[in-house]
Order: C-alpha cells, then structure tokens, then sequence
C-alpha cells in the first residue's frame, strides 16, 4: 500500500504572521505527515508576504514550493495546485488562521483511516461555530446549507467551508471550471455527485486578523448558480 502522504495548499494574497503561523504550527503538530508544502502566489501578493514566504523556505528547504498561478482568482490557483501536488492526498485550507491549523492533525488521521473518502470541516456542528462573521451572512449561510444538503441528498452540513483534505487521484480525475470563491462549493459538489463518501469533523471559524477578504459577500450568491448547474449535471462532464 501507498504511503499515506499529504500536500497542503496554502494561496498567499496579504497574509504574513497568519501564514508563518499557519506552517509552524502544522509543522510542530504533524511535520511527518506532511510532504510539501504548496504556497501559491500571484499578482496580487504583497512585497510583505513575500518576504515571509522566503523565510518559510529559507527554514524548510524542499519541503516548500512556491507556485505563481497563471488562471484567475482562488479558484484558479487551487485548480493549478490541484495538479501539482505530489502527495496522495491534499489539504485545502487558508493561510489567514481562518482554518484552524491545530486541526491538521485529526483531518490527516481521519484521512488515514478512510483514504478514498473526503474529510472536511463543519462550523454548524456542536463543537464547531463562528466568531467575528457576519449576522446576515450567518443567516444565509444557515439556509443556504439546509437547502443543498437536502438537494444533494447528504448529511454533510457544511458544503462552503474550504477546510478539506481529497484524495489527489480523485481531484486530479475531475473537470474544474470555476475560477472565483465558488471553487470551494464546486470542490465538495461533483465529487458528491460521483459518489465519493465525504464526512466532517466540527471546526470553529474566526475571522482573519490581517489583510483584506478577497471574498466579497455578493459573490455568495453565485454559489446557488454552481449547486444547481452541479446537482443536475452528467458524471460524464464531472469527469475528464
């Protein structure tokens, strides 16, 4: 059997102590389970967190590659990374301490114990929550879950959340076309749709302490357009 080895993905926009942080902590909790880590760049990128991504290397070595993403937005860095990763399984996460790093270790031992399965993050759960979000975001989101989980046919109960660790084989097999934040919704919705089994541990979310969200909230309701194209669609157009 394959050794079970994992590639975190980490796009880079503002972020500074938050991404140092981030690495560390994931470092001192699991390094071992950890092949790569995968920060990606862009245009965008400020000079500070640059900076830091050079001392990030300057300390790990080849345990660090720095991608500059060619397509648009989050979303297209992550399809990029999704390519690029060389361990068997990935984790998506951010690198603005808006997913928690002291999770990395239970997503990776859950992982272990179901290998073909995806494991994601879950803020509406009893031990998961949100601190500093929104009240009218919260409230959409709250409808926005109960409706594509049922549309959907799952238990899941956290479908947005970008806190996930895939199989690489399955994202690798899989037509990605969305370029913006909706990527995240798009990353759990046709792997359902293929029948992939996907399960969730609690996760509390806070809000980042530096920079700027390069979500803003009118690009939440272009996520109803990607559930429902997605829910409708013919695996053999999910597929490559």
């Amino acid at each position: 059997m394959q050794k079970h080895t994992v590639t975190v993905i980490l796009p880079v926009v503002n972020e500074t102590y938050s991404l140092r942080q981030t690495v560390e902590m994931i470092e001192e909790l699991c390094s071992a389970e950890v092949l790569e880590y995968l920060i990606v760049i862009c245009k965008k990128t400020s000079i500070e967190s640059r900076k830091v991504i050079e001392e990030i290397v300057l300390k790990y070595g080849n345990k660090v590659r720095v991608h500059d993403q060619i397509l648009p937005f989050l979303g297209g860095a992550m399809r990029e990374c999704f390519d690029l990763a060389k361990g068997t399984h990935l984790l998506m996460m951010a690198s603005d301490l808006e997913t928690n790093p002291e999770q990395v270790p239970q997503l990776i031992a859950l992982s272990k114990q179901h290998p073909d399965w995806i494991v994601g993050t879950n803020r509406w759960t009893k031990g998961g929550g949100f601190t500093g979000y929104s009240p009218v975001k919260l409230v959409f989101n709250f409808f926005f879950q109960k409706f594509f989980s049922i549309l959907y046919g799952t238990n899941l109960k956290d479908m947005t959340y970008g806190y996930r660790i895939f199989p690489t084989a399955l994202v690798q097999s899989i037509n990605w076309t969305e370029l913006k934040h909706p990527f995240l919704f798009e990353s759990i919705c046709k792997p359902l749709r293929l029948g992939v089994k996907a399960v969730e541990i609690p996760s509390v979310w806070k809000a980042r302490t530096e920079g700027e969200s390069q979500n803003p909230f009118i690009n939440n309701f272009k996520y109803f357009g990607t559930g429902i194209k997605i829910r409708f669609m013919s695996k053999s157009k999910i597929k490559k």
